[in-house]
């Protein structure tokens, strides 16, 4: 297979085509990629605030943040039509492919465009802990991404049950041999806070969570699930005495 080209972001090729994706102008995209063989495996080179240097495809570029582009699943299409690898690899500081990006932006058309082109569902390369798209949905909050996936048929991890509510796949891993060590469960018990799945939690305080473990940006469960305006959650989590970060970081320095 021939090697992509790389075109810097201040190219007028790359510019033009950038443009062309992000608007969902589909005349002058098939324009460009008839003029400019080749165009559709195109990496972008640029240095991004807050993402460093990297390389994105052109489908990187279509699923890319705040995601739900303009005609989108259209241009997924096109591209892939001409050539696009629907699985190609982020090149910089992780390797995310551009599934990953639709599902962290939760955006259902752009997952079900990627998916009927060929995308790998369980790829690896998630900014978090090297998952798949379903952990980059689950971490982030999304949704509505998290269960299209599920739907297609993501298999879920243990924390991903916990966080998106499926109790039986949770009690099937706290059943499992060998059974999920402390650190699992309380990252579980995280994940269910976040989601606002009193249930679920519930069960795993039962099975040894701690109920005020720091997980991801040095949040506790009581602060995940007020992040996430889970009322339900937090209710349930003062009823038992939670602390926030700044509550648990105050007592330990007394």
């Amino acid at each position: 297979m021939p090697t992509p080209q790389t075109l810097s972001s201040r190219d007028p090729l790359a510019a033009a085509v950038t443009e062309a994706v992000v608007t969902g102008d589909l005349a002058t995209l098939r324009a460009l990629l008839a003029a400019h063989p080749g165009l559709a495996t195109a990496r972008i080179a640029e240095d991004r605030a807050g993402r460093g240097p990297g390389e994105r495809s052109l489908l990187h570029i279509a699923a890319d943040w705040p995601g739900h582009r303009p005609r989108g699943p259209e241009t997924v299409a096109l591209l892939v039509e001409a050539g696009a690898d629907p699985d190609a690899r982020f090149a910089g500081a992780h390797r995310e492919t551009p599934l990953h990006w639709a599902a962290s932006n939760d955006d259902v058309p752009m997952i079900d465009a990627l998916l009927a082109a060929g995308a790998d569902i369980e790829a690896d390369g998630a900014v978090v802990a090297d998952g798949t798209p379903l952990t980059d949905a689950r971490a982030f909050g999304q949704w509505r991404a998290a269960r299209r996936l599920l739907e297609h048929g993501a298999r879920p991890t243990f924390q991903d049950a916990a966080t998106l509510g499926l109790l039986d796949l949770v009690e099937a891993g706290l059943a499992a041999r060998p059974a999920p060590s402390p650190d699992e469960i309380d990252a579980a018990f995280w994940g269910a806070c976040q989601g606002d799945r009193p249930d679920v939690a519930a069960r795993l305080l039962d099975a040894g969570a701690d109920i005020d473990r720091i997980g991801w940006d040095g949040l506790t469960p009581l602060d995940a699930a007020r992040a996430e305006n889970a009322r339900d959650t937090t209710a349930w989590l003062l009823a038992r005495g939670a602390r926030t970060a700044a509550q648990r970081a105050a007592a330990d320095g007394a």
